[in-house]
Order: C-alpha cells, then structure tokens, then sequence
C-alpha cells in the first residue's frame, strides 16, 4: 500500500483534505478515556493533527517513510515508521502495551490492510471493554453541477481502470467492510455513519488533489497522463463556469464505522 503513494507525498501532505471538528469530537466522546490513542496508516498526519487536540498522546504510524516525513511535528504526537505486518511483541515494544489504548483510528486507509491481521492486533492493543476503533474513508468531492458532471465521468470512465481493487469499498462507503466491533455506547449499529468535511479550494488544488491518488500514479507509471490538457480544459471551463477561478468550497463525503472492542 505505502508504495502507491511514496511518488506523489508532497501532493498528499498538501492537497488531502482534514477531518471536521464534528467527526472527531462524534468519535471522542465514544472513548472512555483520552489518555492514548493510535492513528493506523496516518500518511501525512492529517489525523494525527486533529487528535492531538484531544488525545494527551498520540502514536501514528505508517509503512511509508516519505508520507511520514510530512507530517506536523506535534509535542505529544509520536510516529513511527513500521513495517507492513506487525507482530504482538513489536507492537508491544514499539507501540503500546497490552489493553492500553483508548482509541485505534484509521482513516482512508483501513480497505489497504490486512483486516483479520489487523484486528488482531486492535483487539490486543485496546482496552476492554470500552477501548474503541473508529474507521473512516471520504468518496467524492463534491462542488457545483458544472464541475461534479466533469470530475464523475472523469472518475467514472478516465480513472476507474487503474484503481486497485480495494478501491470498492470505499465507494462503497465501507458498508461491505469486514468490521467485527460492538456497537459504541449509544448507537444501534456500528455504521456507516454519514459526515462532512469542507476544504476551500482553487482548481490548482483541485488538480494537486487528483495527482495524489494511488490511481493517478499508477496510470502515470504505464505511460498514462490522465490529466491531459483536454481533460484540464474541459475541467477549467466547469470550474470558471458563472464568472471567475476563485477558490470553491469543496465537500468530502465522510463515512464512519465505530465499534468497541468488548470483553
């Protein structure tokens, strides 16, 4: 996974939307406690950053070095650079320590893992029987008519051949992920449930924002230019459609399953 965007980590860092206050304050109040939680895939940090401000500590991590790399440098945040497959004892040793973390996030990242693996790992590392696992992925920015019509036949037509597979669950909403979690306190299910998150954005952003997909990159690495300068034409007119290039509100999309561990 960590290999379909060591190309383009600048991109990532830059173009890749955040996470609403909402979303992380829904998931926060589902911890028992705020002592430690752990960012799984963090990439560039983008939610390392908004549970800092929650969380007394932090352990992100990621099998990408680069992403790694440019990620915000936070006092209580700690990163780790960690191999594909973790055993129990490197995680004890590097990680954290058997029933002692309040909450595992994984955003836009848990349809890469190896889940059975993983939850292993999550149901070892939380603490029962409260310990909580909050996933999360965004689909489709959302913009205007003009420009929606352009990017969904873009993604639907130009894109949809070099998308890895486990692209699916993602546009899928991660209802079809494997998630086998109790529901948190006060829900009837673990999900998805449906959030926002909004990112002003100019169409330079935009297209910075398309260069950082795994998809991208790998057409690129077969010869493929998928923003051609037809495609950016046909996305400049959209985006310039009613008078001027000015940055636009963009909207993400966001799902979210979120489980307790249990005992």
């Amino acid at each position: 996974m960590a290999d379909l965007f060591i190309k383009q980590s600048k991109q990532y860092a830059v173009a890749r939307p955040g996470y609403s206050e909402k979303l992380l304050q829904f998931i926060a109040s589902k911890a028992a406690a705020h002592d430690l939680a752990w960012d799984v895939g963090t990439g560039s940090g983008q939610a390392a950053r908004s549970l800092a401000e929650i969380f007394y500590n932090v352990v992100a991590t990621d099998t990408s070095q680069k992403q790694l790399e440019c990620a915000p440098k936070l006092p209580n945040v700690r990163y780790e650079h960690t191999p594909p497959v973790l055993t129990i004892p490197e995680i004890e040793r590097k990680l954290a320590s058997k029933s002692s973390v309040d909450l595992v996030t994984i955003a836009q990242a848990l349809h890469w893992f190896d889940l059975p693996s993983f939850y292993e790992q999550v149901k070892w590392v939380l603490k029962k029987p409260h310990g909580v696992i909050a996933a999360w992925c965004y689909t489709l920015p959302r913009v205007n008519n003009n420009v929606d019509t352009v990017f969904d036949r873009f993604y639907s037509i130009d894109v949809e051949p070099y998308w890895d597979r486990a692209r699916k669950l993602v546009d899928d909403r991660y209802s079809t992920i494997d998630f086998p979690f109790e529901p948190v306190r006060g829900e009837g299910s673990t999900g998805p449930f449906e959030f926002v998150t909004e990112r002003l954005m100019d169409l330079d952003d935009f297209f910075t924002y398309i260069r950082s997909w795994s998809a991208y990159q790998t057409a690129k690495d077969k010869g493929v230019e998928l923003l051609s300068d037809d495609v950016m034409e046909e996305f400049k007119q959209a985006w310039n459609a009613g008078g001027g290039d000015e940055q636009k509100a963009v909207n993400y999309p966001v799902y979210l399953r979120v489980g307790r561990v249990g005992n």
